[in-house]
């Protein structure tokens, strides 16, 4: 994507500290009225919103009236500023990891890009559809209410439909190699995600017995979800 980075820095990783680890075109300009004029050659405008907040604001509500998508990068401690009149699109944290940040650039992106069918990134295990692009998940056509992670496990496993992953495998390529947590995590997002997807459908993921977790693709019938027995590996 072509980012147009609004702020006073030398350089974007000032800004957002994961924004330079990311494969975006990120220009820099000054946070005035002059950049308006190079908004609409963007994907995305981020507005350094840290410091000077009331200028952040107003610099935020003229990018909106020019149709631009905004994105406003705020300090915690001044969330309390930040309302629905500013006419941003999403805010994000300085340090905002990576693959969060991302998903949530791809996001805005989206919603200003209308992506057209053949373009569309969807992954289907029996009724369940899972939007890559937009970062949904549907069960029978109705959404399915989803955190982060849960939805990254969900679509990993589902892009892999059939084959075991170990916890150990799953924490690696869902969560990445600097989680600290134990493997138990998995085994948390794994139940959760049977819950939501309810009795008819928590057989989508199934459990082998002393290896780890897939996705099941469906056949006619029902299937458990544990192939072996109830419960999760041991």
């Amino acid at each position: 994507m072509d980012l147009l980075l609004l702020t006073s820095e030398a350089s974007p990783d000032a800004v957002l500290t994961s924004l330079t680890l990311l494969p975006h075109d990120v220009r820099l300009a000054p946070s005035d009225t002059s950049s308006l004029v190079n908004a609409a050659e963007s994907d995305l405008v981020l507005v350094d919103a840290r410091t000077e907040i009331a200028n952040a604001r107003s610099l935020c509500r003229l990018l909106d009236s020019t149709g631009a998508r905004v994105v406003a990068v705020v300090g915690e401690g001044s969330l309390v500023a930040v309302s629905p009149d500013w006419g941003i699109d999403d805010f994000l944290l300085p340090g905002t990891g990576p693959a969060e940040l991302d998903a949530r650039l791809r996001l805005v992106a989206a919603r200003g890009a209308p992506i057209e069918p053949e373009q569309s990134d969807k992954v289907t295990l029996g009724e369940l559809v899972i939007d890559e692009n937009t970062y949904t998940a549907r069960l029978r056509g109705k959404p399915i209410d989803l955190t982060y992670k849960e939805f990254e496990l969900l679509k990993f496993l589902a892009h892999n439909a059939g084959r075991v992953f170990t916890r150990a495998q799953l924490l690696q390529e869902v969560w990445g190699y600097d989680f600290f947590g134990g493997t138990r995590t998995v085994d948390v997002h794994v139940r959760r995600l049977r819950a939501k997807l309810g009795s008819d459908h928590e057989s989508l993921i199934g459990t082998v017995r002393n290896v780890g977790y897939k996705a099941v693709k469906p056949t006619g019938a029902s299937r458990p979800a544990d192939e072996s027995g109830s419960g999760e590996p041991d």
